[in-house]
Formats: C-alpha cells, structure tokens, sequence
C-alpha cells in the first residue's frame, strides 16, 4: 500500500489518545464544569456540546451498521488504527463518529484512537481538508508500523458538496446550511459515510 502522507503521528501520539469512551466521558465532564474541549468556553459553544452529546447518545442507541458494511469491515486482515482528529463541540462529530465507533467494533484487528485538534495542530496541519481547512471529523488509517493508509473525513462526499453549496448560496446562507446538514444526517441515519467506508476498505484490501 503506499503512503499518502508523510505523517507526524508517532507512537507516543497513539498512546496519548482517547478511546471513543474515554472521548465522549472528557465532554461530558467538562461540559457539567461549563467548559468545552478546548479553550472556547462561550455559551454558543456549550451549547453545541449540550446538543452534540444528545446526538452521540442517540446514535449510540440506535444507530445501526449494514450487513454490507459489516462485510467489508469484518474482511479487513491486518491489524490497523483508525485515528480520528477531533472536539466535542463538533456536530458532523457527534453525527459521525458513533458510526466509525461501532464499525471499528466490528473487527478486533481494528484499533479507534481519538485526539482533540486544538491540542496536537502539527497532527491536524498534516491533514487538511483540500490542503486549507482544519475541518473535523477528520479520520487517518494507518498500518501496523504507523505509515498512513488512508483518509477520510470531514463529511461524506455528497453532504459536504451540498453543505458547500447551500453555504455559498446567498438565499440560504450559513445558518439555514447548517440546518439542512442536521436534516441530511437525521435521515441518512449513517448511509453515506457506510457507503464510503465499503469503498474505502475494499480498496485498501
């Protein structure tokens, strides 16, 4: 497989990180101490964690991973780490990342790690989005000797381009693009990033 980055995640960057546990216990504790994961502590913010941990809790109940998706997830071969770049106040987080979580579950050679991006910006600057954004969740697959795999991340294809799009479209804007993602992901109920991860791991077979 070859590389596609050079990457700055060490060993010693693996051992710091979160199980997906450990991650969503340090945003509920800091959001009960009216803090957030990292060092914007405003009411906006807390308020995105409040919503965010709803999301993750109900994803955590009754989101569900294909028979398909399974499949693939299950077939994966060689030991790997699925290293996730994030915060609790993210929404396409909270939408997202319980799904990484329970597909990582499937398979016992499969390793979820967790670090916050404000805390390690040498790691997320490694993997911007298009080169420029700092966009989470952001997922990096590496081998048995910590060389990057694959990538994934911030959001499936087909919601990032239509988030983009209503985002730049004066007659809808930000707030309401923000709300159409929520409304995507509410139905999707975890489709679109299953479908990319099949071809993700299929072709990294």
């Amino acid at each position: 497989m070859e590389t596609i980055i050079k990457s700055p995640i060490t060993r010693e960057i693996i051992d710091q990180a979160m199980s997906y546990d450990q991650f969503n216990l340090l945003t509920q504790s800091l959001f009960e101490e009216g803090r957030t994961t990292n060092d914007d502590n405003s009411q906006s913010m807390l308020d995105y964690t409040k919503l965010n941990l709803s999301r993750t809790h109900r994803i955590d109940k009754r989101g569900l991973i294909s028979e398909d998706t399974a499949e693939v997830i299950q077939d994966i071969e060689h030991p790997q780490t699925w290293f996730v770049i994030t915060e609790g106040w993210c929404g396409d987080s909270a939408q997202l990342l319980p799904y990484i979580h329970k597909m990582a579950g499937l398979n016992d050679k499969v390793d979820l790690k967790i670090i916050l991006r404000d805390e390690y910006p040498e790691v997320m600057d490694a993997f911007l989005t298009n080169g420029v954004s700092r966009s989470i969740p952001k997922m990096v697959v590496l081998d048995q000797e910590l060389t990057p795999i694959g990538e994934w991340g911030p959001r499936p294809a087909e919601v990032q381009n239509q988030f983009l799009a209503d985002k730049n479209d004066p007659e809808i804007g930000m707030d309401q693009a923000k709300r159409n993602l929520h409304t995507f992901y509410a139905k999707d109920k975890g489709a679109q990033i299953q479908e990319e991860f099949r071809t993700l791991f299929r072709r990294l077979k």
